[in-house]
């Protein structure tokens, strides 16, 4: 049952200015603050933080737990539906709003986290769009968070620099830059380090707050605005979330209505099933979805996990010629585009290897392959993750685009149904598989509790989803008994056997000092909790977030 919803008017904001002492009423900040970190926390900016949080932090809290609720019907073999309540919005004749002329062109967009140098390389990589990344790529750290905000202020000023020392090289932006679009963290993460009545709030409104209050201005001074992407909506009760979140910011900024636009990832397998509805929501504020693929994946086996008809073989088999995932991006093209509304392809994870040509010539011949399916069925734009790959998407896509984007593609085929978005991939699970998620598990793990939540791995770049996807994998084989293709069953014993095999390995890969000054230790002590508990952990960034 939909729970009733009411949106009023918060007070007017003037654009922070003058730095101020951390305190805003009961909004507490537990996290130590530099010098500029005042500059941030401004009275007015703490203002609208509260105020947000207390309006609309009861109603996240709902629908993580309606979330939940989705969660058990599937365990007791309920499947995702086209919904009924909302067939009106599937069949009637509407459009989004008018979208601005700086995200009309997005055939490129390169993604990453909110790293000073990374933010800066990105702007100047010759993509159209660089999506500064709160969620997937960077570790919720409190000094990450703020230097992230600090740096895009910078950014949105033209001020930033980095200074690299041991290469006596100065970064700087070049004239021409990317459009800059920021991701705030999904409903379900919250920010420790900022407390309400005694109750850390949630991250989402911590980082959409920060980010238009110090920018939205400046960004329509220069003839751009503050443009968004939303992460992991489930439901389309979400995208009114937000859409009461956005109006409400807007007033207390004394923005107009429909000012910020935003992109809203379909990386949940609820979610594919309500991509009318989602547009619907936030129909004056939406400029397209995009096909958060890994996310997907990641959400298809957690969604489905009580049930072994849906155990996937090896992570690197489940490419985007599935019959699931295909489908999922080719309902995402027809639905944006009957709304004008963009449609946005998946990420290039590949990474150039320097010291390895052969491999780096296969990498960019898997992307080139991986991008031509996606301009050929009607993308308006694809993602990357590093700026070498920007040229190589960019011709793909410029070899097929004769406009600006393909507003104009329908997406011919037959009718994409619920069988399609359900086809179980079939394929092994082997040794070599099983080790290899261990391994980037472990990997990953170290990385994001030292900090860094976007790493290089192997040749791909591996990010939160990407390590879900490993991670969830590794449960589903337990919990359902699967057995590798030389007949041995995937269980306790072989697991923790792999995994020690795996931090031995990285002993003798980096050394006694090197292995003993990381945090491998406690990386394999959370893969153990992730992967033997008997009730699947929700999200690893969750779960390791007590850690940081």
């Amino acid at each position: 049952m939909e729970r009733p919803t009411t949106v009023g008017h918060a007070d007017k904001l003037s654009r922070p200015s003058a730095p101020a002492a951390a305190d805003s009423g009961a909004l507490e900040i537990v996290g130590p603050l530099a010098a500029r970190d005042r500059e941030l926390l401004t009275p007015e900016v703490l203002a609208l933080i509260e105020r947000l949080e207390r309006r609309f932090g009861p109603r996240i809290d709902e629908l993580l737990e309606d979330r939940a609720e989705v969660q058990r019907r599937l365990d007791a073999g309920e499947r995702p539906y086209f919904p009924s309540e909302s067939a009106c919005i599937r069949e009637g004749n509407w459009r989004v709003a008018p979208i601005p002329a700086d995200l009309q062109d997005r055939r490129v967009e390169i993604t990453g986290p909110v790293e000073r140098k990374m933010v800066i390389n990105a702007l100047n990589s010759g993509a159209n769009c660089f999506m500064a990344d709160f969620e997937d790529a960077t570790t919720p750290t409190w000094r990450n968070l703020l230097d992230g905000q600090a740096n895009l202020i910078d950014a949105v000023r033209g001020t930033i620099e980095y200074a690299d020392e041991a290469r006596g090289k100065t970064y700087r932006l070049n004239e021409r830059t990317a459009t800059l679009i920021v991701r705030p963290r999904g409903l379900h993460l919250r920010e420790k380090h900022v407390l309400l009545d005694g109750r850390p709030i949630h991250g989402a409104l911590f980082d959409a707050a920060l980010y238009l209050a110090h920018n939205a201005h400046d960004l329509l001074a220069k003839g751009s605005g503050p443009y968004l992407y939303l992460a992991k909506l489930e439901h389309y009760r979400e995208a009114r979330l937000w859409n009461d979140v956005l109006l409400a910011m807007q007033d207390a900024l004394g923005l107009p209505r429909g000012t910020v636009r935003v992109t809203v990832l379909i990386e949940t397998i609820t979610a594919a099933f309500q991509m009318d509805s989602i547009l619907w929501e936030l129909r004056e504020h939406v400029t397209g979805l995009n096909c958060g693929r890994w996310d997907y994946v990641f959400s298809f086996i957690k969604r489905f996990r009580a049930h072994e008809s849906f155990v996937l073989p090896d992570r690197d088999a489940v490419g985007m010629d599935r019959h699931f995932l295909r489908s999922y991006s080719r309902l995402l093209i027809r639905t944006c585009h009957r709304r004008g509304a963009f449609a946005m392809g998946g990420m290039a994870a590949q990474v150039p290897q320097r010291n390895d040509p052969a491999a780096t010539a296969e990498a960019i011949a898997r992307v080139r392959a991986d991008k031509r399916r996606e301009v050929n069925d009607g993308h308006d734009g694809t993602w990357v993750a590093h700026p070498a790959l920007v040229a190589v998407a960019r011709e793909e896509f410029d070899a097929v685009m004769t406009g600006p984007n393909q507003l104009g593609v329908e997406g011919g085929g037959p009718a994409i149904g619920r069988h399609d978005l359900l086809s179980v991939p079939t394929g092994k699970a082997t040794e070599r598989g099983l080790r290899a998620i261990v391994d980037v598990t472990l990997r990953y793990l170290e990385s994001w509790l030292r900090g860094q939540g976007c790493v290089a791995i192997h040749g791909l770049m591996e990010d939160a989803a990407t390590a879900e996807i490993a991670r969830a994998q590794i449960w589903q084989w337990l919990r359902h008994g699967r057995r590798l293709d030389d007949g041995r069953l995937v269980d306790a014993e072989l697991v923790e056997g792999v995994l020690t095999e795996q931090l031995t390995a990285l002993r003798l890969e980096f050394g006694d000092e090197r292995f003993e000054r990381g945090r491998y230790l406690l990386a394999a002590q959370l893969l153990r909790e992730l992967v033997f508990a008997d009730e699947f952990p929700e999200f690893l960034t969750t779960a390791a977030y007590q850690y940081v």
